[in-house]
């Protein structure tokens, strides 16, 4: 395996996303972008800019967005569908569900700002819910990236897919997992950023980063974790989660509730295929406004938290 390329800094996975599709985009003029009068906030300025006539903002109407995009997926184009993604999940999760997975119509549905990331904007602007609603919608691949490198190749592999796609992106800045430089990017299958025989923890987006820090903070005190990087909820790796289930205890960690997503579907394939105790960390559920920062360290999904999370299933095992 080659050896790591080293990249430091912050990372918004936005600008990762929107140069990946206007490189696509000058190869494929079949790909275009359809937005809710959100150019600004999916960064899709430069886009318009240099393909004018291949954005389509339909104004504060998801509904009608998301039906423009199957519409134009059955005219043969690959459409970009770019909201916020409590409004594109929760206000045409009809035509999501109808319109693009029933349908197996060729949309790429690209949820920005996800999570808590407009934390200060409340409860109506937090995104919580969404991978439990669309990872139940047969066909429809779900994709959540934890940093720009991954992002970019979810964007390249959703182009090349011909199905439904979405994909959750974070406004918060992350930095760049350290990946040997033959990394591949493969759905359905966790990535495994640290062995550990003592304790697992699945993440996925933001807390992907947390679970590492965690990690550390673990293996301080002799525990040794293996932390997994879940970044495609649907399809699911099953069998990275039964492998997990071998140290004994697994904790899972996401920017969303507590039921439904990332630790739902955990929970459910540990209970048919390899039972143990699991610690499910997010959301109890609507929230009130406040950084996401703090949203998150008030509700256990900081490195501290993870990792206190991981001593109280490990203590309870013995």
């Amino acid at each position: 395996m080659s050896a790591a390329v080293p990249v430091t800094g912050m990372f918004d996975c936005r600008n990762a996303y929107v140069e990946t599709l206007e490189a696509l985009a000058a190869e494929d003029s079949r790909i275009v972008a359809v937005v809710n009068d959100s150019v600004g906030s999916s960064k899709l300025g430069k886009f318009r800019e240099r393909f004018p006539e291949r954005l389509i903002n339909v104004g504060i109407a998801e509904q009608n967005m998301v039906g423009v995009g199957a519409g134009l997926a059955n005219g043969g184009k690959v459409p970009f569908v770019s909201g916020a993604a409590c409004f594109l999940t929760a206000r045409a999760l009809e035509q999501i569900k109808v319109d693009c997975a029933y349908s197996n119509a060729n949309v790429k549905l690209c949820g920005i700002s996800s999570g808590v990331a407009y934390g200060e904007l409340g409860p109506t602007h937090h995104s919580i819910e969404d991978l439990a609603w669309l990872r139940t919608l047969k066909g429809l691949t779900v994709i959540v990236p934890s940093d720009p490198w991954e992002t970019a190749e979810a964007i390249r592999w959703a182009a090349a897919h011909p199905g439904p796609v979405f994909i959750r992106l974070s406004r918060m800045p992350v930095p760049a997992l350290p990946r040997p430089a033959d990394a591949r990017f493969e759905i359905g299958k966790a990535e495994l950023l640290r062995e550990g025989d003592d304790i697992a923890v699945i993440a996925c987006g933001t807390l992907v980063h947390h679970a590492l820090a965690a990690a550390d903070l673990l293996a301080a005190d002799g525990i040794e974790t293996r932390v997994l990087n879940m970044a495609t909820i649907a399809p699911f790796d099953a069998e990275a989660v039964i492998a997990a289930a071998g140290t004994g205890g697994i904790v899972t960690a996401e920017e969303h509730v507590v039921r439904g997503g990332l630790g739902g579907a955990v929970a459910e394939c540990v209970v048919a295929e390899r039972p143990v105790p699991v610690r499910i960390l997010g959301f109890p559920g609507f929230l009130p406004t406040g950084s996401a920062e703090w949203l998150m360290e008030q509700h256990g999904l900081s490195a501290a938290g993870i990792a206190q999370a991981a001593r109280d299933l490990i203590a309870r095992r013995r």
